[in-house]
């Protein structure tokens, strides 16, 4: 499958809601197709389903410059990382943990080569999936000093949630046919 049309074409009628929340989700008001197909990517990326993935990543190319492209999956990439790093830090008992040098290298996240706040909304949203509050709050505090609006933050999570839906979706059906 090489289009999100196609995807749509083989999600069970069980998930008839997940199919018309991904035929809404270039439809973003305040948002531009930089801020909607690079989240989306990064999100596919973080979800993990192939052909999802491939969807996602075609029509992407048609939207995003290399640069951004190379972003969404750069931040997909590094919030794979800082997403279980600061998870832990956050939920362990031990508050030590929370003041120890992390020592990973995060040098995407001050130069990502598109905007930084940008690059901090497909961040935001690969956090929502992965589940880290710690970096969710992080990356809604720079969001939203660098003036980006909240109906802006909760469409990209808004995007996170379907694209990941649906790859949960994809999962299990293919899990059943095999």
């Amino acid at each position: 499958m090489s289009s999100i049309s196609e995807i749509k074409d083989v999600m069970p009628d069980y998930a008839k809601d997940l199919k018309l929340n991904l035929s809404s989700l270039a439809n973003n008001p305040g948002m531009t197709d930089q801020q909607v197909y690079g989240t989306a990517l990064a999100c596919a990326y973080a979800s993990r389903n192939a052909k999802l993935l491939k969807a996602v990543a075609a029509e992407a190319k048609t939207k995003l410059s290399d640069e951004a492209f190379q972003a969404a999956k750069g931040a997909a990439a590094i919030m794979g990382m800082n997403n279980i790093y600061y998870r832990f830090t956050h939920l362990v008992s031990e508050p030590e943990y929370a003041t120890m040098p992390a020592r990973l290298r995060m040098n995407i996240i001050g130069k990502p080569g598109i905007d930084k706040a940008d690059f901090e909304l497909f961040s935001l949203a690969v956090s929502a999936i992965n589940g880290c509050g710690m970096c969710i709050d992080s990356h809604e505090k720079v969001l939203k000093n660098a003036g980006i609006k909240k109906e802006t933050v909760q469409n990209a999570v808004r995007i996170a949630s379907v694209i990941h839906a649906v790859a949960v979706v994809l999962d299990a059906e293919d899990a059943l046919v095999e």
